[in-house]
């Protein structure tokens, strides 16, 4: 329920507002970087013709439009509650209905790891949720996500349908979905991989009074573990493994053909990498089964021994096949640039022989997007025929979809097909008035767009991965970006250089107002560098020990920097070109580091404060008003002003009233408008990233969407979203200032000690950066090995702090986690858990 303003000035701009704005209309798009991220799955309807959807593991799923040759999302509906189900884990089409899709969604270290059945009835344009959380859990972003599929519909009831789990086994539902209950009848939980069951496969040929009666079953281990494939033959009352089944290869993918012969990928791992040193991912094989005799056959491609994955039977021709290597990277002289990527190989007499496409020669169209002539084809984890054109096949990769409508030409042609689908991870993206677009990504470096529709060459040179961007305000020809190198450019990003010296890798940069200073704060660091050369020599600043500092550039005095700590809240400040920082104001803890300084104006800043709303200071951050009509606020950014007005417009994703969203407000804060609605929410910001006005035109606004790369809303006479004024409504109490809850877990004992691990879950809505947790045993107990931290002390007592960069930042909703061995000095149990504390610590 709103409630009404008390201050009548803001009632009356409000209304103002309202009814300037009521015809107003927004379209909602992803900037075009083309793919970017781990496609993990294609599945293809085998009932009609042109029904294709791909899953991501951390993008969602995607529809094919042939009309418009173009992908489209089907997830973007997603709220930042249910970002994790933008981790799609497996797709099922009804093979009597196409228009029933089913996707198995969640991902482990969002909302709690909350999981879900999405169900259609119309091709994916409209879902229902089936909440599973309760009984078993989804993980798109696990190891082994592009195995599978997990999830099947009985090819002979469209209300029958399968799903293969992490951890809690096979489960079953009769009602289309709705509801789940266990398959007693296979014993299968855990792997000591996580990944559980690899896939589930139901034959078509043998259906029975309106069911399949043969149900294959994969497992994910294999060796002394237990057997890793079952079948049954009474549609899922008994299983039994299947005798003569590899048991030193774990199974990835399966194939049946209308002859009753199962074509099975193997690997020593699950995929699509391991830090596992019992899945070294070196080897591999594909194998035949034929289901009428019992007999297995090896069929592995002459001489190959890698890890194998994908794999496709031609409807029509059951000797007809096509395979794929996984995690192979083989130098090849085939693919672009001569990249390092995977195998494709297709078989005409059911994988007795093979013909390996990129040996025998194939060429890549990069379909109009420019940095696919710097990629390969890798993770290859799933191919698949075209049910009704089996001359065409797509394969997946880890930056996306490749599709030939040839398999069988002298030399293969691969489109990079991928138009409509983002997925890559944004960390920065700054408008430059009368220039580019300027982004950074995970992976693929980022880009420069004059026009975010249209598809542009990745900056060059390459390094991967870019963490940290920065642009001079009064001179915008001067940039720099780094990631495992830092470049510098003079020429608006048409050209970079690679500074002729680094003190360490990746975090975050600023460039001063004139572009004279540079500050780089490293990744995983409490020193900041400052530079006057562009790189060649380098001095610690004094007075800024902030652990992954995030350094901003005053907008016009060259000799003002801010830098905000968010464990204690102080905003400090440099006057002196970044040599040195002192503390300049206090504010609340744990909101967003990215101070933004507006153009033009010297000391007005803005700072988003999580639930303390909206923070600006008009004296480089001396003092702080509090805007009053904002309940959340996690990213801000500036734009072009709006027609007429004298200040840029401001963009932030918050809640004026208790809905979140994409908020805009051309009075400084006064009155706001939502400028997405909950059809476009993209999964949320991703916490800790960005929001940033167009600086070009007014309106248009881009942020980092979860899993969907930036997101971006523009003012369309034509657009399918209304602009809707906000009304504010008083917020909610405050959550905990310690935001984290961190719990202590034996995992397994014996005689004299054991495996323990500390989960840290962050149940704030602000990203955790960099954490420190200790314990205290009361028994005394030594540790004797650890992962995935740093722990030091000596017994009783010992401290870890984060070593990995993917447990350095912790998510809201996340939980990391690190292990060790404890010794309890030979007693038979060991003592009491003992209590985690630290400064995230509850």
């Amino acid at each position: 329920m709103h409630v009404k303003k008390t201050i009548l000035a803001l009632a009356t701009a409000c209304l103002m507002v309202q009814g300037a704005g009521a015809a107003e209309t927004y379209r909602w798009d992803t900037v075009a970087m083309g793919g970017a991220g781990f496609v993990s799955g294609v599945v293809t309807s085998k009932s009609e013709r042109g029904v294709v959807f791909v899953r991501t593991d951390v993008g969602g799923a995607y529809r094919y439009d042939a009309q418009n040759e173009r992908w489209v999302g089907l997830n973007d509906w997603l709220s930042e509650d249910n970002a994790g189900l933008m981790g799609v884990e497996s797709i099922a089409i009804d093979p009597r209905n196409a228009a029933n899709v089913y996707m198995l969604a969640g991902t482990e270290y969002y909302n709690s790891g909350k999981s879900a059945i999405l169900r259609s009835t119309d091709y994916g344009k409209t879902f229902t949720t089936t909440d599973v959380t309760a009984q078993f859990k989804s993980h798109g972003n696990g190891a082994g996500r592009a195995n599978g599929e997990k999830l099947q519909v009985d090819p002979g009831s469209s209300n029958v349908l399968f799903v293969g789990t992490r951890k809690n086994g096979l489960f079953k539902s009769v009602d289309s979905g709705a509801t789940w209950n266990r398959v007693d009848s296979l014993n299968i939980t855990e792997t000591p991989n996580g990944a559980g069951i690899s896939f589930v496969l139901l034959d078509p040929t043998s259906v029975k009074d309106g069911t399949a009666k043969r149900i294959y079953v994969g497992v994910s281990r294999y060796g002394s573990v237990g057997p890793n494939l079952y079948l049954s033959k009474d549609g899922g009352a008994t299983f039994a493994p299947v005798a003569g089944a590899p048991a030193g290869l774990m199974p990835h993918r399966a194939a049946i053909t209308s002859k009753g012969r199962l074509y099975l990928t193997y690997g020593n791992g699950a995929g699509p990498h391991s830090n596992l040193a019992s899945e070294p991912l070196n080897t591999g094989a594909i194998w035949e089964y034929n289901t009428i005799g019992g007999v297995w056959t090896n069929v592995t491609p002459a001489g190959q021994t890698a890890v194998f994955s994908g794999i496709s039977v031609d409807p029509v021709n059951p000797k007809r096949l096509v395979a794929t290597t996984s995690s192979l990277f083989a130098y090849q002289t085939a693919q672009p640039a001569n990249m390092w990527g995977d195998l494709i190989f297709t078989s005409i007499d059911a994988g007795r022989t093979w013909t390996n496409l990129m040996e025998r020669g194939m060429s890549v169209d990069t379909n109009g997007i420019g940095y696919a002539n710097t990629a390969s084809i890798h993770w290859a984890g799933a191919v698949e025929f075209d049910p009704f054109d089996p001359k065409t096949a797509w394969v997946i990769s880890g930056n996306g979809l490749y599709k030939t409508t040839d398999v069988d030409a002298p030399k293969s042609v691969w489109k990079f097909d991928v138009k409509g689908i983002e997925e890559s991870g944004a960390y920065q993206a700054e408008s430059i008035p009368g220039g580019p677009l300027v982004s950074i990504i995970g992976d693929f470096d980022g880009f420069s767009h004059t026009d975010p529709s249209q598809y542009v060459q990745r900056h060059m040179p390459a390094m991967g991965s870019t963490t940290g961007l920065a642009v001079a305000a009064q001179a915008t020809h001067v940039m720099a970006r780094v990631g495992n190198e830092l470049y510098t450019s003079t020429t608006q990003g048409a050209t970079w250089e690679k500074a002729p010296t680094k003190m360490a890798t990746r975090g975050n940069l600023a460039l001063s107002a004139d572009g004279f200073v540079l500050l780089h704060s490293p990744e995983n660091s409490t020193t900041t560098y400052r530079s006057t050369d562009f790189g060649a020599n380098w001095t610690p600043v004094t007075g800024l020990a902030v652990n992954n500092a995030r350094p901003v550039a005053d907008a016009v005095n060259p000799a003002k920097f801010y830098v905000y700590d968010r464990p204690t809240g102080t905003l400090l400040a440099s006057t002196d070109g970044g040599v040195s920082f002192s503390p300049k104001a206090q504010l609340s803890s744990w909101g967003s580091d990215f101070v933004r300084a507006t153009p033009g104006r010297e000391g007005d800043l803005w700072m988003c404060m999580e639930w303390n709303g909206l923070s600006h200071s008009t004296d480089s951050g001396a003092t702080f008003t509090k805007v009053g009509a904002i309940n959340s606020c996690s990213g801000v950014g500036l734009g072009k002003a709006a027609p007429d007005a004298s200040y840029p417009t401001l963009y932030l994703w918050g809640a004026v009233d208790s809905k979140r969203g994409l908020m805009r407000s051309i009075d400084q804060g006064v009155s706001w408008d939502r400028v997405n609605d909950d059809i476009h929410q993209f999964g949320g910001m991703i916490p800790g990233r960005f929001v940033t006005g167009d600086m070009n035109t007014y309106g248009t606004v881009y942020f980092a969407a979860n899993g969907r790369g930036i997101a971006y809303g523009k003012i369309d006479p034509a657009g399918d979203v209304k602009v809707t004024p906000q009304t504010y409504a008083p917020p909610p109490p405050p959550p905990s200032l310690k935001p984290a809850e961190c719990k202590y877990i034996v995992t397994s004992t014996w005689w004299g000690g054991g495996v323990a691990e500390v989960h840290i879950t962050n149940q704030s809505t602000s990203v955790i950066s960099g954490w420190t947790v200790n314990w205290t045993y009361a028994d005394n107990s030594d540790l004797e090995g650890r992962w995935s931290a740093a722990v030091s002390g000596t017994k009783p007592s010992f401290t870890a702090t984060n070593s990995e960069p993917w447990n350095h930042d912790i998510y809201p909703n996340q939980m990391v986690s690190f292990g060790f061995v404890f010794n309890n000095g030979g007693t038979e149990n060991p003592g009491p858990a003992p209590a985690v504390t630290g400064d995230i610590c509850k």
